[in-house]
């Protein structure tokens, strides 16, 4: 059971990127799942996250409006969509599940019990 986290790469500022994170070996279509990033030298920050089947999603007050989290529950896939981006953006960015049976999502990284390995975003001025 892992979850694979694809989509980074080297974008100029104001380009738009799409994370993915693709769950295989298990179906965690209808569980909390979240997007992290971590900067070098930074700690894990919560990006955005999305509840029990797609009920409810929260952002960080730095990507409201600009990012949107979504998912296929048929694909098993969640989706960072990310628009305007700033060279502020740059960071790995961590997919993560919440497989205790909660509805709402949470900003906690301590609430993900499986992670992804990251996707590296890198935006030049």
């Amino acid at each position: 059971v892992q979850l694979q986290a694809s989509g980074g790469g080297l974008v100029q500022a104001g380009s738009f990127l799409r994370l993915s994170c693709a769950a295989s070996g298990g179906s965690f279509g209808a569980y909390p799942m979240a997007w992290f990033r971590q900067a070098p030298g930074k700690e894990r920050e919560f990006v955005a996250a999305i509840g029990y089947s797609n009920r409810k999603t929260i952002y960080s007050d730095f990507v409201k409006g600009r990012f949107s989290i979504s998912r296929d529950m048929h694909l098993s896939t969640m989706y960072l969509q990310m628009t305007s981006l700033k060279p502020e953006h740059t960071a790995a960015y961590f997919c993560a599940v919440d497989r205790s049976l909660k509805y709402d999502p949470s900003s906690r990284p301590t609430s993900y019990d499986l992670w992804g390995q990251g996707t590296q975003v890198t935006v030049s001025s």
